[in-house]
């Protein structure tokens, strides 16, 4: 018994799987930046618009909006590999930049399909935090 307890405290307790439900497209409802650098409060980012799509094999499609002002709206387009463990996520991407990978945590509410996202921002500390919503699957015909 107490090599059991000891192997569960060693390796830890095993990690559950996002479920089912949870790859699917998700709509952007909101975006909010965390810079602990100022005295500044907190930057809700206006316009966020766009899609998220994580699926079953580990791929992901992001196609997300901001408006900036006078300017318009900004585009950003990224397409990759994402990783989840426990509440951790993981999204592996290359862009114009180079390779990356951005770390941060999630929390799926399964009863609203709500998903929220904290990505880790620059420099420590900083973070950015998105709000989906699972779209509603298309009817059958």
């Amino acid at each position: 018994m107490l090599s059991r307890f000891l192997a569960v405290a060693l390796l830890g307790l095993p990690v559950a799987e996002p479920p089912a439900a949870f790859y699917t497209t998700y709509t952007y409802t909101a975006y909010t930046v965390y810079d602990f650098t100022t005295s500044e409060m907190p930057t809700q980012v206006e316009g966020v618009g766009g899609t998220l799509t994580l699926r079953a094999d580990g791929t992901y499609d992001k196609r997300l909006s901001i408006l900036l002002g006078a300017n318009g709206p900004r585009y950003f387009t990224q397409h990759g590999r994402f990783t989840t463990k426990g509440d951790s996520i993981f999204f592996d991407f290359t862009d114009l930049k180079g390779h990356d990978v951005q770390r941060g945590t999630f929390r799926y509410a399964p009863e609203t399909r709500q998903l929220r996202i904290t990505i880790a921002g620059y420099p420590t500390g900083n973070k950015g935090v998105y709000e989906l919503v699972a779209t509603a699957p298309s009817p059958k015909p």
